[in-house]
């Protein structure tokens, strides 16, 4: 199968790529800049310089690559620039999209992130609506909400509402934003509700999800918890002192019983082994 991996240098599309080559599919994958690209070249996939939010930029690289497949990981979030992202969700996806449509590519699978859901304290389904606000009744994820949209109105378009990524590469690994807070003894937590994902793990349910039904499966792992109680144990890891910390939203948890139906089981079943995979307690 030909597969274009737009994003291909990320957390999870620097590992989807060697993993789909290696499973014998031609890769093509993009980023905005060719210098980020080696280790996909590296791994026997095409690289290509893309600009998301450039419609003939994107026309260009699809009807270039042929695909019979897209797998959309876009993102904007190095320099925690969340407007940028949401851009890269809006403009870059309905690029892709429209290029796909185009194209005759029916099949794409997309990142999306699973604490979208009306705040509860009970892990919701994929049928739980997207949050909105309770006065005006705007969505309070619109970059998301559009980005959905616009891939399920493919024909065989798949939404992965993925949990709050953890392991190597992601904010909680060491270097990253949360891991360094977090040394200092300060969480700043995204939502209270959360659930989690190991980053090797949502790279396997992508791999997975291109031979999966059209609609949205949440990618998390088998144990959802409270800021309060995952902040502590992250700074632990860290090696901070005592916990500071702040959250932005109420959120909710999510379930993965469809995702185990199609075949996906996650070999790190909770964040707590580690914690974080920060620390051997063996």
């Amino acid at each position: 199968m030909r597969i274009l991996v737009a994003g291909g240098t990320g957390v999870i599309g620097s590992r989807v790529v060697p993993l789909l080559t290696a499973a014998g599919h031609d890769v093509i994958a993009t980023s905005r800049s060719i210098d980020r690209l080696v280790p996909a070249t590296a791994a026997g996939a095409e690289g290509v310089v893309m600009d998301a939010r450039d419609a003939a930029s994107v026309d260009a690289v699809v009807d270039q690559a042929d695909p019979d497949a897209i797998v959309h990981l876009l993102t904007d979030l190095a320099t925690e620039d969340f407007a940028s992202n949401a851009q890269v969700r809006i403009v870059g996806t309905r690029n892709l999209v429209s290029a796909a449509e185009r194209a005759g590519v029916t099949r794409m699978v997309a990142e999306s992130i699973a604490w979208v859901g009306e705040p509860d304290t009970e892990p919701g389904d994929e049928s739980v609506a997207i949050a909105r606000d309770p006065d005006s009744d705007e969505s309070l994820f619109p970059a998301v909400e559009s980005l959905e949209h616009a891939v399920l109105g493919l024909e065989n378009g798949v939404v992965l509402r993925m949990g709050m990524l953890y392991g190597r590469g992601t904010w909680f690994w060491r270097g990253g934003r949360a891991y360094e807070r977090a040394e200092d003894g300060v969480v700043v937590a995204t939502v209270r509700h959360t659930s989690f994902v190991h980053a090797d793990d949502a790279v396997r349910a992508v791999v997975q999800a291109l031979d999966w039904p059209h609609g949205i499966v949440n990618i998390v792992d088998d144990d959802p918890a409270d800021a309060d109680e995952w902040a502590p144990e992250l700074v632990w890891a860290a090696g901070g002192g005592e916990t500071e910390l702040s959250v932005r939203s109420r959120g909710r948890a999510s379930t993965n019983a469809l995702a185990a139906k199609l075949g996906w089981v996650p070999e790190h079943p909770t964040w707590r082994d580690g914690p974080f995979d920060l620390i051997d307690r063996a």
